[in-house]
């Protein structure tokens, strides 16, 4: 019910923004629009975070009121900030029919998880006629059966059968257990969101709407600022649209430049939970994005050929997916205690020599790992080539697909159900 009331209301004031002459005006309506949707963000998903912190500072012991957080809402509610920002800077025009911005704002595939999708790509496709080519079929099927397995079968399998039991109680796990789980979790996050993202794009396709992809090989980037390219593009995209670019993004000088960009992405880890292990996270991005800045700046000239060369190339891809995985440590972890048990194993208790005992108890999660990484890596020219070839050979070739993704599934299957990370989001 709130994704309509959000609609209903979000949709009058864009038009109002849009149709109003004063410049004063708009940007009142603006203001008013925008305090609208922060707000129902910040009650629904952080005012049990705030009252208990402020409880917690003050040592009182009395219980508050909690407030049910709801699904999807982070997702939807920066849809219509952007919407009514982008209405009132003139990049769109707003929706002139109530069905299809609630379309727009709670189209099934993408509502509780996303992407994030903005209303320039969404709207203009909804007066199209439906229409589902031979190759879009081909392509929604290649990418609904290729997310349920990065999801249900590589995923699910690594979470329950290693990486939930290690975060849980970390302190109980030796350093080289901890440290695998930090590398499983990477892998997890990756299929997990990814895998999700790209059902929700192949049944848009299906329905006849093209969502942008979210992910592009974001493991394989050689420095921080190529990974938030390639990953959750949705979000990132946005943060530096409507966040980090309203703030002044470069244009003020550096150390501005600089402030913004850690600004910007706590609001990112921010975005993800009410939890200081996001805002951790997220800080520690944002720093390194502004450390990144400052090297390329002030480094221009330093070891200009090696810089050039696939051993450079190399050596950054690998120093960034480390700091990339020390990074989902807080992310993974349920609160800062959990986290500092992670680094405190890994730092004392670590132990090369025990590696043939984890071989022997985890062989099937490390090869799953392994798999999980190869399947990031997976070539887009190949994944080409099999849309190109399931197109051709019609429904019997479908229907193989898909029974053979099931008995592997049902090979794999984890005993209870494993709800998607982002579900919480």
């Amino acid at each position: 019910m709130l994704v309509i009331a959000s609609a209903i209301i979000d949709f009058f004031i864009g038009n109002l923004i849009y149709e109003v002459p004063s410049k004063k005006s708009k940007k009142i309506l603006l203001w008013v629009g925008l305090s609208f949707n922060v707000g129902l963000l910040i009650y629904f998903k952080y005012f049990n975070f705030l009252v208990n912190t402020y409880h917690d500072f003050l040592k009182d012991n009395t219980k508050p009121l909690e407030v049910t957080a709801l699904v999807g809402i982070s997702f939807y509610t920066f849809e219509s900030i952007s919407y009514m920002v982008d209405v009132y800077h003139r990049k769109i025009l707003p929706a002139r029919r109530f069905a299809d911005y609630l379309l727009f704002l709670s189209f099934f595939p993408k509502l509780v998880m996303g992407p994030i999708v903005r209303a320039a790509d969404f709207l203009p496709q909804i007066s199209k006629s439906y229409f589902v080519s031979n190759e879009d079929f081909s392509k929604g099927f290649y990418l609904i059966v290729t997310g349920l397995f990065k999801k249900l079968i590589i995923s699910d399998y690594i979470s329950a059968n290693f990486v939930n039991y290690v975060f849980d109680e970390p302190s109980r796990y030796s350093g080289l257990e901890c440290l695998f789980a930090t590398y499983g979790f990477a892998v997890v996050i990756y299929c997990d969101f990814s895998g999700y993202t790209n059902i929700a794009i192949g049944i848009a396709k299906w329905l006849g709407f093209n969502i942008p992809d979210n992910f592009n090989l974001p493991y394989k980037s050689k420095d921080i600022t190529e990974f938030w390219k390639r990953w959750h593009i949705s979000l990132s995209s946005w943060l530096k649209d409507y966040i980090y670019i309203p703030l002044g993004g470069n244009r003020k000088g550096e150390i501005r430049k600089y402030i913004n960009l850690i600004i910007t992405m706590f609001i990112g880890g921010l975005w993800h939970g009410a939890n200081f292990t996001y805002i951790i996270w997220g800080l520690m991005h944002g720093v390194a994005l502004a450390i990144h800045k400052l090297w390329i700046e002030k480094s221009k000239f330093v070891l200009f050929e090696f810089r050039k060369s696939k051993l450079y190339d190399a050596i950054a891809a690998f120093v960034t997916f480390q700091f990339v995985c020390i990074a989902w440590i807080f992310f993974a972890a349920k609160d800062i205690t959990k986290a500092r048990a992670m680094f405190s194993q890994i730092k004392h208790q670590f132990g090369i020599d025990k590696f043939g005992v984890f071989w022997t108890n985890y062989h099937n999660v490390i090869l799953m790992i392994a798999l999980g990484l190869l399947v990031h890596l997976f070539p887009k020219k190949i994944s080409i080539k099999l849309i190109n070839q399931l197109s051709k050979e019609g429904i019997l070739g479908y229907m193989f697909v898909f029974f053979v993704f099931v008995l592997i599934y049902g090979f794999f299957k984890s005993a209870e159900p494993i709800l998607p990370i982002y579900l919480q989001f």
